[in-house]
């Protein structure tokens, strides 16, 4: 068997220009390969909207300062939501206004959830992660997110809820020639934890300390 030549043997005996095309067509393979990688804008995860809901088990004044706190943190006229069904043990009754909510986007929704993260030391739970690759938790107390105390007002709880999404979702919810999202392109838990740990550098718990 005649041996293997060795690199500086190869490149002696073949031409010159064909080393450079080998050398080329080899870089670029290997660039084109990392960038289609990193620069695939259709598979970022970005927020579509938060949901912040504070349910207080009762309409009246109560409720009424709820919604004030709403309107204070996120500057939006807050949504009343209703019993589904009577229930006499937690003295609710059908249709009665118990619990408020609004919805926020954009660079307000992020700002927010910064926020509220920062009062949970950006500590999750996994259950805290749903299979379709959203996300919600819960603060005891509105002041810790910046609001300054009001006496009048008194202090409520509220709950955080995230959507995330990829380019390309609303496919799947438009009503002219509405298409489906193929299963790689759907969110996952998995990909909303690495999501959450790449963007607030947060820890994700098994279950709670």
């Amino acid at each position: 068997d005649l041996p293997f030549p060795s690199p500086l043997q190869w490149q002696s005996t073949v031409h010159p220009c064909t080393v450079a095309n080998v050398s080329q067509f080899l870089f670029n393979t290997e660039t084109a390969t990392m960038s289609d990688e990193k620069k695939n804008v259709m598979k970022e995860i970005k927020v579509d909207k938060m949901v912040l809901n504070c349910c207080v088990g009762e309409s009246g004044d109560r409720l009424t300062r709820a919604a004030r706190v709403l309107e204070q943190l996120t500057g939006q006229q807050p949504v009343y939501s209703k019993a589904r069904y009577t229930l006499r043990s937690f003295g609710i009754r059908r249709n009665e206004k118990i619990a408020v909510h609004v919805t926020v986007r954009g660079e307000k929704a992020m700002e927010i959830l910064e926020r509220g993260l920062k009062v949970k030391e950006y500590e999750l739970l996994q259950q805290n992660f749903s299979d379709t690759g959203n996300f919600g938790f819960g603060i005891n107390e509105h002041i810790d997110l910046g609001i300054k105390y009001d006496p009048t007002t008194g202090i409520y709880g509220m709950d955080f809820f995230v959507c995330l999404t990829r380019a390309g979702a609303r496919v799947a919810r438009r009503k002219v020639r509405r298409g489906r999202i193929g299963s790689p392109h759907k969110i996952t838990k998995e990909d909303a934890i690495k999501w959450f740990q790449d963007r607030f550098e947060g820890v994700v718990l098994a279950k709670a300390v």
